[in-house]
Protein backbone atom coordinates (compact mmCIF):
# COMPACT_ATOMS: atom_id res chain seq x y z
CA UNK A 1 0.00 0.00 0.00
CA UNK A 2 1.53 3.14 -1.00
CA UNK A 3 2.05 6.07 2.01
CA UNK A 4 -0.68 7.48 0.51
CA UNK A 5 -3.26 5.53 1.35
CA UNK A 6 -5.58 5.38 4.50
CA UNK A 7 -4.14 3.23 7.29
CA UNK A 8 -7.49 2.83 9.51
CA UNK A 9 -6.72 2.72 13.30
CA UNK A 10 -3.53 5.17 14.24
CA UNK A 11 -4.57 5.29 17.51
CA UNK A 12 -5.59 9.38 17.56
CA UNK A 13 -8.97 11.08 17.85
CA UNK A 14 -11.11 13.92 15.96
CA UNK A 15 -11.65 14.44 12.36
CA UNK A 16 -8.95 13.68 9.93
CA UNK A 17 -10.09 14.79 6.73
CA UNK A 18 -13.37 16.15 6.92
CA UNK A 19 -14.82 13.09 5.63
CA UNK A 20 -14.43 10.36 7.60
CA UNK A 21 -16.36 9.90 11.34
CA UNK A 22 -14.38 9.21 14.54
CA UNK A 23 -16.42 6.76 16.46
CA UNK A 24 -16.08 2.77 17.84
CA UNK A 25 -12.89 0.99 17.23
CA UNK A 26 -13.66 -1.71 14.65
CA UNK A 27 -10.97 -3.99 13.18
CA UNK A 28 -12.76 -5.75 9.81
CA UNK A 29 -11.28 -9.23 9.41
CA UNK A 30 -10.66 -10.87 5.80
CA UNK A 31 -10.23 -14.50 5.39
CA UNK A 32 -8.11 -15.26 2.27
CA UNK A 33 -7.73 -18.96 0.87
CA UNK A 34 -5.52 -19.10 -2.47
CA UNK A 35 -7.48 -15.91 -3.61
CA UNK A 36 -5.57 -12.68 -3.55
CA UNK A 37 -6.87 -11.10 -6.49
CA UNK A 38 -9.94 -10.75 -4.66
CA UNK A 39 -8.57 -9.53 -1.45
CA UNK A 40 -6.82 -6.90 -3.22
CA UNK A 41 -10.22 -5.55 -4.55
CA UNK A 42 -11.86 -6.12 -1.25
CA UNK A 43 -8.94 -3.97 0.75
CA UNK A 44 -8.78 -1.58 -2.30
CA UNK A 45 -12.68 -0.64 -1.63
CA UNK A 46 -12.16 -0.64 2.42
CA UNK A 47 -9.82 2.44 2.05
CA UNK A 48 -12.96 4.59 0.31
CA UNK A 49 -14.62 3.67 3.93
CA UNK A 50 -16.37 7.26 5.32
CA UNK A 51 -15.50 6.07 9.39
CA UNK A 52 -12.07 6.19 10.45
CA UNK A 53 -11.67 3.92 13.77
CA UNK A 54 -10.91 0.46 11.68
CA UNK A 55 -7.75 -1.38 11.27
CA UNK A 56 -7.87 -4.18 8.83
CA UNK A 57 -5.86 -7.83 9.43
CA UNK A 58 -6.10 -10.12 6.70
CA UNK A 59 -6.53 -14.14 7.73
CA UNK A 60 -4.61 -16.57 5.52
CA UNK A 61 -6.09 -19.66 5.40
CA UNK A 62 -3.14 -21.87 4.46
CA UNK A 63 -2.89 -20.29 0.83
CA UNK A 64 -0.50 -22.58 -1.63
CA UNK A 65 -0.76 -19.27 -4.09
CA UNK A 66 1.77 -17.00 -3.23
CA UNK A 67 -1.46 -15.23 -1.96
CA UNK A 68 0.66 -13.92 1.06
CA UNK A 69 3.48 -12.00 -0.68
CA UNK A 70 0.69 -10.88 -3.53
CA UNK A 71 -0.95 -8.86 -1.19
CA UNK A 72 1.78 -7.72 0.66
CA UNK A 73 3.05 -6.14 -2.75
CA UNK A 74 0.19 -4.47 -3.32
CA UNK A 75 -0.17 -3.60 0.85
CA UNK A 76 2.66 -3.82 2.78
CA UNK A 77 1.29 -2.36 6.13
CA UNK A 78 -2.02 -4.75 6.08
CA UNK A 79 -1.39 -7.25 9.18
CA UNK A 80 -1.30 -10.85 7.94
CA UNK A 81 -1.85 -13.85 10.38
CA UNK A 82 -0.62 -17.12 8.52
CA UNK A 83 -2.12 -19.89 9.51
CA UNK A 84 -0.15 -23.31 8.87
CA UNK A 85 -2.90 -25.19 7.14
CA UNK A 86 -7.14 -24.01 5.36
CA UNK A 87 -9.21 -24.70 9.32
CA UNK A 88 -12.43 -23.35 7.45
CA UNK A 89 -14.44 -20.56 8.14
CA UNK A 90 -15.14 -20.53 12.26
CA UNK A 91 -11.52 -20.88 13.21
CA UNK A 92 -9.91 -18.99 10.55
CA UNK A 93 -12.19 -16.26 11.61
CA UNK A 94 -11.48 -17.17 15.34
CA UNK A 95 -7.78 -16.59 14.99
CA UNK A 96 -8.77 -12.99 13.86
CA UNK A 97 -11.12 -12.18 16.93
CA UNK A 98 -9.00 -13.09 19.29
CA UNK A 99 -6.41 -10.45 18.37
CA UNK A 100 -9.05 -8.00 17.36
CA UNK A 101 -10.11 -8.34 21.30
CA UNK A 102 -7.06 -8.22 22.78
CA UNK A 103 -5.89 -5.20 21.13
CA UNK A 104 -9.18 -3.54 22.57
CA UNK A 105 -11.59 -4.06 19.89
CA UNK A 106 -14.93 -2.50 20.38
CA UNK A 107 -16.85 -4.07 17.11
CA UNK A 108 -15.09 -6.63 14.64
CA UNK A 109 -16.20 -6.90 11.31
CA UNK A 110 -15.75 -10.06 9.29
CA UNK A 111 -16.42 -9.37 5.86
CA UNK A 112 -15.91 -12.11 3.28
CA UNK A 113 -12.60 -11.34 1.29
CA UNK A 114 -14.88 -11.80 -2.88
CA UNK A 115 -16.60 -8.87 -2.10
CA UNK A 116 -16.49 -4.84 -2.10
CA UNK A 117 -17.99 -2.44 0.32
CA UNK A 118 -20.15 1.24 -0.19
CA UNK A 119 -18.09 3.66 1.50
CA UNK A 120 -20.95 4.46 4.10
CA UNK A 121 -21.28 -0.08 4.75
CA UNK A 122 -19.23 0.38 8.29
CA UNK A 123 -20.76 3.40 9.51
CA UNK A 124 -24.32 2.86 8.85
CA UNK A 125 -23.68 -0.72 10.71
CA UNK A 126 -21.93 0.67 13.94
CA UNK A 127 -24.82 3.97 13.93
CA UNK A 128 -27.19 0.78 13.96
CA UNK A 129 -25.96 -1.10 16.58
CA UNK A 130 -25.31 1.98 18.84
CA UNK A 131 -28.51 3.00 18.74
CA UNK A 132 -29.58 -0.44 20.29
CA UNK A 133 -27.22 -1.79 22.40
CA UNK A 134 -29.13 -5.00 22.85
CA UNK A 135 -27.79 -5.79 19.59
CA UNK A 136 -25.11 -8.46 19.38
CA UNK A 137 -24.85 -8.25 15.61
CA UNK A 138 -25.33 -5.85 12.75
CA UNK A 139 -25.50 -7.20 8.49
CA UNK A 140 -25.34 -5.65 5.60
CA UNK A 141 -27.32 -5.50 2.59
CA UNK A 142 -26.11 -7.99 0.34
CA UNK A 143 -25.94 -7.55 -3.73
CA UNK A 144 -24.32 -9.80 -6.25
CA UNK A 145 -21.03 -8.81 -7.55
CA UNK A 146 -22.15 -9.52 -11.39
CA UNK A 147 -25.74 -8.02 -10.88
CA UNK A 148 -25.22 -5.05 -8.82
CA UNK A 149 -28.93 -3.78 -8.41
CA UNK A 150 -30.20 -7.55 -7.75
CA UNK A 151 -30.47 -8.19 -3.88
CA UNK A 152 -28.52 -11.44 -2.43
CA UNK A 153 -29.93 -10.69 1.01
CA UNK A 154 -31.20 -8.27 3.20
CA UNK A 155 -28.74 -9.31 6.07
CA UNK A 156 -29.67 -12.73 6.22
CA UNK A 157 -32.41 -14.67 6.59
CA UNK A 158 -34.61 -17.50 8.46
CA UNK A 159 -34.66 -21.63 9.02
CA UNK A 160 -37.18 -23.77 7.53
CA UNK A 161 -37.16 -26.74 9.97
CA UNK A 162 -39.91 -28.47 8.61
CA UNK A 163 -37.83 -28.92 4.99
CA UNK A 164 -34.39 -28.49 7.46
CA UNK A 165 -33.55 -25.95 4.99
CA UNK A 166 -32.57 -21.96 5.26
CA UNK A 167 -33.28 -18.89 2.73
CA UNK A 168 -32.13 -15.69 2.86
CA UNK A 169 -34.35 -12.37 3.06
CA UNK A 170 -34.63 -10.85 -0.59
CA UNK A 171 -36.78 -7.58 0.14
CA UNK A 172 -36.38 -5.51 3.14
CA UNK A 173 -38.28 -7.16 6.25
CA UNK A 174 -37.94 -6.00 10.25
CA UNK A 175 -35.31 -7.07 12.36
CA UNK A 176 -37.49 -9.46 14.52
CA UNK A 177 -38.04 -11.65 11.39
CA UNK A 178 -34.12 -12.02 10.97
CA UNK A 179 -33.01 -15.20 12.51
CA UNK A 180 -29.50 -15.35 11.38
CA UNK A 181 -26.87 -12.66 9.58
CA UNK A 182 -24.84 -13.96 6.70
CA UNK A 183 -21.39 -14.03 7.10
CA UNK A 184 -20.61 -12.57 4.24
CA UNK A 185 -20.59 -9.26 5.92
CA UNK A 186 -21.38 -9.39 10.21
CA UNK A 187 -20.78 -6.66 12.57
CA UNK A 188 -19.98 -8.26 16.04
CA UNK A 189 -20.13 -6.19 19.23
CA UNK A 190 -17.22 -7.09 20.88
CA UNK A 191 -19.26 -7.52 24.77
CA UNK A 192 -21.21 -9.86 22.95
CA UNK A 193 -18.70 -12.13 21.90
CA UNK A 194 -16.78 -11.73 25.39
CA UNK A 195 -19.66 -13.25 26.69
CA UNK A 196 -20.92 -15.75 24.07
CA UNK A 197 -17.55 -17.29 22.76
CA UNK A 198 -15.82 -17.93 19.73
CA UNK A 199 -17.59 -19.41 16.60
CA UNK A 200 -18.39 -22.76 16.65
CA UNK A 201 -14.99 -24.53 14.80
CA UNK A 202 -17.08 -27.96 14.36
CA UNK A 203 -18.63 -26.09 11.02
CA UNK A 204 -15.51 -25.91 8.57
CA UNK A 205 -17.91 -24.28 5.77
CA UNK A 206 -21.26 -23.13 5.44
CA UNK A 207 -23.91 -22.84 8.53
CA UNK A 208 -21.94 -21.41 10.76
CA UNK A 209 -23.28 -18.35 10.45
CA UNK A 210 -26.43 -19.23 11.35
CA UNK A 211 -25.16 -21.47 14.17
CA UNK A 212 -23.78 -18.25 15.97
CA UNK A 213 -26.54 -16.44 15.79
CA UNK A 214 -29.27 -18.47 17.27
CA UNK A 215 -26.70 -18.77 19.98
CA UNK A 216 -26.35 -15.20 20.20
CA UNK A 217 -30.11 -14.92 20.27
CA UNK A 218 -31.06 -17.29 22.32
CA UNK A 219 -28.95 -15.78 24.80
CA UNK A 220 -30.89 -12.70 24.51
CA UNK A 221 -29.40 -10.53 22.23
CA UNK A 222 -30.83 -9.05 18.86
CA UNK A 223 -29.92 -8.96 15.49
CA UNK A 224 -30.04 -5.99 12.88
CA UNK A 225 -29.61 -4.95 9.66
CA UNK A 226 -28.25 -1.62 8.69
CA UNK A 227 -30.31 -0.68 5.17
CA UNK A 228 -27.65 1.59 4.11
CA UNK A 229 -24.33 -0.77 4.75
CA UNK A 230 -24.44 -1.73 0.49
CA UNK A 231 -22.40 -5.30 -0.02
CA UNK A 232 -22.06 -6.58 -3.32
CA UNK A 233 -20.34 -10.05 -2.92
CA UNK A 234 -19.24 -12.75 -5.73
CA UNK A 235 -20.46 -15.94 -3.43
CA UNK A 236 -19.05 -18.98 -3.52
CA UNK A 237 -15.58 -17.70 -4.73
CA UNK A 238 -13.42 -20.35 -2.78
CA UNK A 239 -15.23 -23.51 -3.74
CA UNK A 240 -17.38 -22.95 -6.96
CA UNK A 241 -20.79 -22.49 -7.44
CA UNK A 242 -22.71 -26.05 -7.71
CA UNK A 243 -19.84 -28.59 -7.12
CA UNK A 244 -19.32 -31.24 -4.95
CA UNK A 245 -17.39 -29.61 -2.29
CA UNK A 246 -19.73 -26.86 -1.97
CA UNK A 247 -22.47 -30.33 -1.12
CA UNK A 248 -20.14 -31.87 1.13
CA UNK A 249 -19.27 -29.14 3.48
CA UNK A 250 -23.48 -27.99 2.99
CA UNK A 251 -24.57 -30.87 4.13
CA UNK A 252 -22.48 -31.85 6.85
CA UNK A 253 -22.69 -28.16 8.52
CA UNK A 254 -26.41 -28.57 7.82
CA UNK A 255 -26.72 -31.70 9.80
CA UNK A 256 -24.65 -30.27 12.87
CA UNK A 257 -26.96 -27.12 12.81
CA UNK A 258 -30.07 -29.01 13.19
CA UNK A 259 -28.95 -31.91 15.68
CA UNK A 260 -28.12 -28.97 18.04
CA UNK A 261 -31.64 -26.43 16.82
CA UNK A 262 -34.39 -28.41 15.53
CA UNK A 263 -37.36 -29.02 17.70
CA UNK A 264 -37.21 -32.39 16.25
CA UNK A 265 -33.82 -33.21 14.88
CA UNK A 266 -34.61 -35.79 12.97
CA UNK A 267 -36.95 -34.58 11.54
CA UNK A 268 -35.34 -31.53 9.80
CA UNK A 269 -32.29 -33.80 9.18
CA UNK A 270 -33.75 -35.87 6.93
CA UNK A 271 -35.81 -33.82 5.29
CA UNK A 272 -33.50 -31.85 3.84
CA UNK A 273 -31.16 -34.57 2.67
CA UNK A 274 -33.88 -36.09 0.69
CA UNK A 275 -34.87 -32.50 -0.62
CA UNK A 276 -31.01 -31.85 -1.71
CA UNK A 277 -30.45 -35.29 -2.79
CA UNK A 278 -34.02 -35.64 -4.76
CA UNK A 279 -33.34 -32.52 -6.43
CA UNK A 280 -29.93 -33.82 -7.32
CA UNK A 281 -31.11 -36.91 -8.71
CA UNK A 282 -33.97 -35.63 -11.05
CA UNK A 283 -31.30 -33.47 -12.40
CA UNK A 284 -28.80 -36.86 -13.12
CA UNK A 285 -26.20 -35.31 -11.22
CA UNK A 286 -25.46 -38.90 -9.32
CA UNK A 287 -21.93 -36.85 -7.67
CA UNK A 288 -23.21 -34.25 -6.31
CA UNK A 289 -26.18 -36.42 -4.65
CA UNK A 290 -23.26 -38.69 -3.87
CA UNK A 291 -21.52 -35.64 -1.86
CA UNK A 292 -24.45 -34.35 0.32
CA UNK A 293 -24.63 -38.12 1.13
CA UNK A 294 -20.99 -37.93 2.32
CA UNK A 295 -20.92 -34.86 3.89
CA UNK A 296 -24.27 -36.14 6.30
CA UNK A 297 -22.25 -38.98 7.24
CA UNK A 298 -18.77 -36.58 7.64
CA UNK A 299 -21.06 -34.79 10.39
CA UNK A 300 -21.57 -38.00 12.36
CA UNK A 301 -24.60 -37.28 13.65
CA UNK A 302 -26.65 -40.09 15.58
CA UNK A 303 -29.98 -39.20 14.25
Amino acid sequence: MKSERRTGVDGHRGERDGTGTWGQRVFILLLNWNNWKDTNECLNSLERLDYDQWEVIVVDNGSSDGSVERIREEFPEVEIIQLKANLGFSAGNNAGIKVALERGAEYVWLLNNDTTVSPKALKAMVEKAEADHQIGAVGSTIYYANSPERLQAWGGGHVNFWLGRSRHFQVPVADREIQFLTGASILLRASTVKTLGLWDEDYFLYWEDADYCFRLRNAGWRLGVAGDSKVWHKAQASVGKNSQLLDMHFNRSAARFFARHSPIPIFSTWAGIGLRIGKRVIAGDWERARAVWTGVKRADIKA
